[in-house]
């Protein structure tokens, strides 16, 4: 998801959104550790997409 996207949500739906994208990124981790992930490069796209968002979180406390 687009920096751009993240900012026009409200706080409430990227606290959701950082939930969902961790819960995600623990299931990607338990597949890798089976050796059934297909696409290996989604848990490095998750990381940054939690980043961001959190970044935008704290900026919006800063403000």
């Amino acid at each position: 998801m687009k920096t751009n996207e993240l900012r026009k949500l409200t706080t409430e739906e990227l606290n959701k959104k950082v939930l969902e994208s961790k819960e995600e990124l623990f299931n990607l981790r338990m597949q890798k550790a089976t050796g059934s992930l297909e696409k290996p490069s989604r848990i490095t796209e998750l990381r940054k997409t939690v980043a961001r968002i959190k970044t935008i979180l704290n900026e919006r406390k800063e403000g």
